[in-house]
């Protein structure tokens, strides 16, 4: 029978989810605050310059083009594999595999080889258990028989993968790396630099191996898949409305009933939320009172992923140059001198100490700039309050720490692109308060719930997805649905909304 849905959120969730509904026969109708579609996976243009808005490279291909194959789209977006460069002023190593990475710490690290020997003996066994599924598509992309047969790999492969996960599961990187190094050590730094901070040691493992052998640019950009999947949206029926925020979720009897945009009502027999799980229900839902008051305050406590200080550079310097100075289209510069705390909002020098990194556009596609130019992106984990909040209840302080923070990075950027500042004519900044303007995500997280897993808001750890929630017929649609969040993840939570949703 077919359904009225409201899909909140055009991300890369909402729109996957919102495609795989209208396939379903249902009449979707997908809101849109921003002015384009896309959330973290957007991009833009200034002065012929290309950018993307956030998200600059994704894992797990077999999981996007089953995706794609299924919405008929394969081939319509071509990938590049990742590049990357890691510099210190112990290495510099382009990773074109796990063992290149290795050999560069042994050769940096000599005295700490003991150390080594015991991090890899404890990370390298996870590594090679997940080997057989990181590349697969998930079960949760398949029905019927076809499910059966998708999930074969994970059933050979999961009685390994979780002998080898219980040996660590829970434990930090910090804390893996405390057993093997001595804190406040250049090599204890560079593994809990590495990823999210203090994320969890499956996922670092799970990081060495798609970052070496599956990780991946789009070619075009990323708001090239962003739009693909809103014309096929809008080609099959789908009402895509953009500069239409939802006011309101709309409850009846404990269960959702429409949304309120624009102040107009649009009653629905289910809504999925593929935008900021906080705001889904401490702000948008009608009447709280419906949620267990336990469960609202877990949500509002609830710790989130970290933000991002993004610089968007168009630069007058050719291609050719940038990668001599580059040497690969994405680089991590890690100073390893001194210890950062990325929660400590007070450290006035935290964008002096912490490492950035390097990734240009135009060095996947030289049409993503000017003829004879070039563009730069500088990216650092930034703490979402930093500094009285980013001033943000004082436009001008706000703008004057913005662009000092922002020239000193392009300064610092200097040690791995030499001339860099002479060469800039466009410059542009985004804090995690501008990435919360235009995503909606509070405090501008890139990525849903922490990667702490001592901070977890989900039981089950990584690999959990629930779509469901406290509200019958209101579904997540997006990242938000699991503890990690990720590309892959938001795909596989859109497949599991619109089975959920039925048809």
């Amino acid at each position: 029978m077919p359904k009225t849905i409201a899909v909140i959120g055009a991300g890369l969730g909402g729109l996957t989810t919102a495609n795989l509904l209208v396939d379903r026969g249902h009449k979707v109708v997908l809101f849109e605050s921003f002015a384009r579609p896309g959330g973290y996976t957007a991009g833009f243009r200034r002065m012929g310059y290309y950018f993307e808005s956030g998200t600059l490279s994704f894992e797990s291909r077999g999981v996007f083009e089953k995706m794609m194959a299924d919405l008929g789209l394969t081939g319509r977006l071509p990938l590049v594999p990742m590049k990357m460069r890691m510099v210190s002023p112990y290495f510099d190593v382009v990773v074109d595999s796990l063992p290149v990475l290795k050999a560069a710490l042994y050769e940096a690290f000599p005295g700490d080889r003991a150390g080594l020997d015991g991090y890899f003996r404890e990370i390298d066994p996870l590594i090679e258990a997940m080997r057989p599924l990181v590349k697969e598509a998930i079960p949760t992309q398949f029905e019927g028989f076809a499910q059966l047969k998708a999930m074969l790999p994970f059933v050979l492969a999961g009685p390994r993968f979780m002998l080898r996960r219980r040996r660590v599961k829970g434990l930090t990187i910090d804390e893996l790396a405390a057993k093997h190094f001595a804190p406040g050590t250049p090599v204890y730094r560079f593994f809990t630099g590495l990823g999210y901070p203090k994320m969890e040691v499956l996922t670092q493992a799970g990081m060495f191996l798609v970052v070496t052998e599956d990780y991946w640019h789009a070619q075009d950009g990323m708001q090239t898949w962003a739009d693909l999947l809103a014309d096929r949206f809008r080609d099959r029926g789908g009402d895509l409305r953009l500069n239409a925020p939802v006011e309101r979720i709309l409850t009846k009897d404990g269960a959702a009933v429409g949304v309120v945009s624009k102040g107009e009502t649009f009653l629905a027999d289910a809504v999925v939320s593929g935008c900021d799980y906080k705001k889904t229900f401490l702000k948008l839902l009608d009447d709280p009172s419906i949620v267990p008051a336990a469960t609202l305050e877990k949500i509002r406590d609830a710790a989130l992923s970290e933000g991002i200080f993004t610089i968007y550079l168009g630069l007058k310097m050719r291609g050719e140059e940038l990668l001599s100075k580059m040497k690969a289209t994405s680089v991590g510069y890690m100073p390893l001198d001194r210890d950062v705390d990325p929660e400590d909002a007070k450290a006035a020098d935290h964008f002096d100490k912490d490492g950035f990194s390097l990734y240009s556009p135009s060095l996947i596609n030289p049409q993503l700039a000017p003829e004879g130019r070039s563009s730069l992106m500088i990216q650092v984990v930034a703490p979402a309050h930093w500094q009285d909040d980013w001033h943000r209840s004082d436009p001008a302080a706000y703008r004057a720490l913005k662009e000092r923070v922002r020239d000193r990075l392009v300064a610092r950027a200097e040690a791995v692109v030499p001339g860099l500042g002479t060469a800039v004519e466009f410059v542009d900044a985004a804090t995690p308060l501008t990435y919360e303007r235009y995503t909606g995500n509070t405090d501008g997280a890139t990525s849903g719930w922490s990667w702490n897993p001592k901070k977890p808001f989900y039981k089950g750890g990584a690999i959990a997805t629930k779509v469901a929630t406290p509200v019958r017929n209101l579904w997540i649609g997006s990242c938000w649905a699991g503890q990690i969040g990720g590309i892959p993840n938001a795909i596989g939570a859109a497949y599991l909304a619109a089975k959920k949703i039925g048809r």
